[in-house]
């Protein structure tokens, strides 16, 4: 389950890690923009044109630092985790459930910061200008931006991330419980 899981994180590097929809009556059938571990795709052209109206930033695939290293880290990640099961010790399930949650909660802190910037940071030449109004993007979830609605949610990539988080925990879980179980038969078969 281990190796299943390690390899499972390989996925990230092929699909889709995070989507985010916009809907507005001017455009009925959506406009979309899919983060991937190394690239954006979908409608960003348009999305960046739009945006030059209200001031913000152009987004383009050389302005995330992460898009250089993060498919380097998980390959390392898939890396350890193949040593992990190869190996064949607790301890090593338990600091590579560690270190994937500490990566996963690292990446929505820096998705919620870039959103934040992005959506604050405004151009003050732009030629759309609504007093108090941020645009910031929503982490998870639904979030109304001026006529639009905004969709932020996992895609196939993410959703695989989270069934590997809950795999690993699955199994640390399942060898807790098989530890305590020895344990206790140890104690009963005592003179």
């Amino acid at each position: 389950m281990i190796a299943l899981a390690a390899l499972a994180l390989l996925v990230l590097l092929v699909t889709p890690i995070w989507r985010i929809d916009l809907h507005a009556p001017q455009y009925p059938e959506g406009l979309f923009m899919r983060i991937h571990a190394d690239h954006f795709d979908g409608d960003v052209e348009k999305i960046n044109g739009l945006n030059h109206y209200i001031g913000m930033a152009y987004i383009k695939d050389e302005m995330f630092t992460e898009f250089i290293y993060l498919p380097k880290v998980l390959m390392l990640l898939s890396a350890l985790g193949l040593v992990a099961a190869a190996w064949g010790r607790r301890i090593l399930v338990f600091l590579g459930l560690v270190t994937l949650s500490l990566f996963s909660l690292w990446a929505l802190w820096r998705m919620w910061a870039w959103g934040y910037d992005y959506g604050h940071n405004l151009d003050p030449r732009a030629a759309i200008k609504v007093e108090g109004m941020a645009y910031q993007p929503p982490l998870i979830g639904h979030k109304q931006l001026l006529n639009f609605d905004a969709w932020s949610t996992p895609d196939i990539g993410g959703w695989v991330l989270f069934c590997v988080l809950g795999l690993l925990a699955g199994v640390y879980f399942l060898e807790l419980r098989d530890m305590h179980t020895r344990r206790k038969v140890r104690r009963n078969l005592r003179p």
